[in-house]
């Protein structure tokens, strides 16, 4: 007996057989795979229809659905189809050869009284099509459990009539359904270590937003810009496109940019002014005080008109400490005065005399612009090494290896004076230069931050065009942002 690829095994031949295993190992699309094994079954079967069905929950769900006499591709079929699951019970073949974990091949199931086949003949009805002859194999894994059940309908001779399946067909089904079980059971494996990945970023912008509920609409905004820059990469074929793979992979960098900010003291995170909560202590501080100089005064009224003079003069520093916490930018002269003032003593409760401001509280006041000291913008800036870190103990592979790295470098510039590796443009790809300009984009323009208001997108890109001529940023893809509109609100 010959053992070469020539030989016939059920009239297929085994090198066919291989390659399908092989075409069918290297296909990445679940969809397409499925359709790969429908047709190839279908084909060596001489059928004209035919479905694949996927277990869940206690239902079989149509995959992927097929009839040639339709006169329409598999696509379109598949696109267009909504037919409802079938329950695992004894009314439907699929469901029985699934249950049984049983091939079934029958003649005419309209004639059959083997099998209940009202569930066929009501898919007929829905379908308007006349079910006779059928094949049904249930796929089972290396496990021996069943995923799926692969059906054949109304086997065809050369003339085109329907006539039964021949049983030489069975094995070689079968063997098919196995190839297409393990396909399936390792897409499901990667779908569920997809799923997981992907709730675990859930929790954290979750867990994020509890703590800073700005922080969290920052990253969303920027997935939404990226999202919708990206797609118009696709629409206009501009050479900076992503493939899908690729393209989830950037969203889920962004997803997690942030995440090092967990780490973050939240009093640092959202101080909305310069003072933050050092504010009240220093307004109890001045009532104490001037409340200590009216008692002085009742007590001694030979020094009633100097300590109203006091008093004036610590009721005029609150009010240029107040005004100056919430300033946007203070000139020279200001910082000026607040020194002046910081130096004003203060008697407390106990009749003891301190300075008005200690050295924390006067760094902090005397901040020119923003909220925030050098310590604190420090610490702020930490939460790039921190993202890296966290990220680097989980283990992100294949299209995934990368989004540690472009999360960790959104505030990287091209000319070597970002933070926190000082990286150069030779060292920062498409994404990490795109994470840095949406990243600068929306904190410009944010709504919701509580020590600023938002700029207009007008006034945010010009300056970001001062960072592009800075050599901070990349001007090709800040051109293109800017003429995708992608950083349009919706309406």
């Amino acid at each position: 007996m010959s053992t070469d690829n020539s030989q016939k095994t059920g009239g297929y031949t085994l090198d066919r057989m291989i390659r399908i295993a092989l075409d069918l190992s290297s296909e990445n699309d679940f969809d397409k795979l499925m359709r790969k094994i429908l047709l190839e079954a279908m084909d060596i079967c001489h059928c004209d229809a035919g479905t694949v069905y996927v277990l869940e929950d206690d239902h079989l769900y149509f995959h992927t659905v097929f009839t040639k006499s339709l006169g329409t591709g598999i696509e379109e079929q598949n696109l267009n189809h909504n037919l409802p699951p079938v329950p695992l019970g004894r009314k439907n073949v699929c469901a029985c050869s699934a249950l049984d974990k049983k091939k079934i091949n029958i003649e005419d199931v309209y004639t059959s009284e083997e099998y209940d086949f009202s569930g066929a003949q009501k898919y007929d009805s829905i379908t308007h099509y006349r079910t006779q002859s059928m094949l049904v194999i249930p796929m089972d894994d290396e496990k021996d459990e069943i995923i799926g059940v692969l059906q054949l309908i109304n086997c065809l001779d050369e003339n085109g009539r329907t006539i039964p399946f021949d049983r030489s067909y069975e094995d070689i089904i079968s063997a098919l359904a196995s190839l297409a079980a393990v396909s399936l059971n390792n897409h499901q494996l990667a779908r569920e270590v997809y799923d997981m990945l992907h709730s675990f970023v859930e929790v954290m912008v979750d867990a994020i937003d509890a703590r800073s509920s700005y922080n969290a609409n920052h990253t969303r905004s920027m997935v939404r810009y990226a999202d919708r820059f990206l797609s118009w990469l696709e629409e206009t074929g501009i050479e900076l496109k992503l493939n899908d793979d690729s393209k989830d992979a950037f969203l889920m960098s962004i997803w997690l940019h942030d995440i090092g900010k967990l780490i973050v003291p939240l009093e640092v995170l959202d101080k909305p002014d310069r003072l933050g909560n050092l504010r009240a202590g220093i307004k109890s501080r001045i009532e104490i005080a001037c409340l200590m100089e009216k008692v002085t005064s009742y007590e001694k009224p030979d020094m009633s008109g100097e300590c109203a003079e006091k008093i004036s003069m610590l009721k005029k520093a609150w009010n240029a400490i107040d005004e100056a916490n919430s300033a946007g930018f203070l000139p020279d002269e200001k910082i000026e005065e607040l020194k002046d003032y910081s130096k004003l003593s203060c008697r407390t409760a106990d009749d003891e005399e301190i300075a008005l401001l200690d050295d924390r509280e006067l760094e902090a006041i005397t901040i020119r612009k923003g909220t925030l000291t050098e310590g604190e913008r420090r610490q702020v800036q930490s939460h790039v090494v921190y993202t890296s870190r966290m990220l680097e103990k989980m283990v992100f592979k294949g299209i995934y290896k990368d989004v540690p790295f472009w999360a960790g470098s959104h505030h990287e510039f091209l000319n070597g004076n970002g933070y926190p590796n000082h990286l150069t443009a030779s060292e920062l790809p498409f994404q990490s230069r795109m994470l840095t300009i949406i990243d600068v984009y929306d904190a410009l323009t944010a709504e919701d931050r509580p020590y600023k208001p938002p700029m207009s997108p007008e006034k945010a890109f010009g300056i970001l065009k001062n960072m592009r001529d800075d050599g901070q940023i990349d001007g090709r893809i800040l051109e293109l942002f800017i003429a995708s509109n992608a950083w349009k609100k919706e309406n």
